[in-house]
């Protein structure tokens, strides 16, 4: 089954298998099967046509997904560079912009490490 252009596992429980469309949660998946009036626990194999629907609708209707949801973020990282706020700049140089610390940690927003060569001592 596909919904917003993913596909959806068939033999996964309804709450888990909404899960795999870029932006929606745990909580969101929740939230919507429960405007859907569907079980949390039924299989998105077992789904029926008009329950799928329903779920369709829900999305578009509610939630910003996939292509759209990745545009929006890029677009607001875009923005808070351009007007060169604090957290703007640590996007540019590529670094942890919550509060870390990166003495020490850090390792996947700054990449792999670029060791420095100390100079050697003149021998007597």
């Amino acid at each position: 089954m596909r919904i917003s252009g993913v596909d959806i596992p068939d033999k996964k429980r309804g709450e888990i298998a909404l899960t795999y469309i870029y932006g929606i949660g745990r909580s969101s998946a929740k939230k919507i099967l429960g405007d859907a009036e569907i079980s949390f626990d039924k299989k998105a194999g077992e789904w029926s046509d008009e329950e799928a629907n329903a779920i369709r609708a829900i999305i578009t209707n509610e939630f910003p997904v996939e292509g759209a949801l990745r545009s929006e973020i890029q677009l607001s990282i875009k923005r808070l560079m351009d007007i060169g706020c604090y957290r703007g700049l640590r996007h540019r140089k590529g670094l942890p912009l919550r509060g870390q610390k990166t003495k020490n940690n850090s390792r996947t927003r700054k990449g792999k490490r670029k060791t420095i060569a100390n100079k050697k001592k003149a021998t007597k």
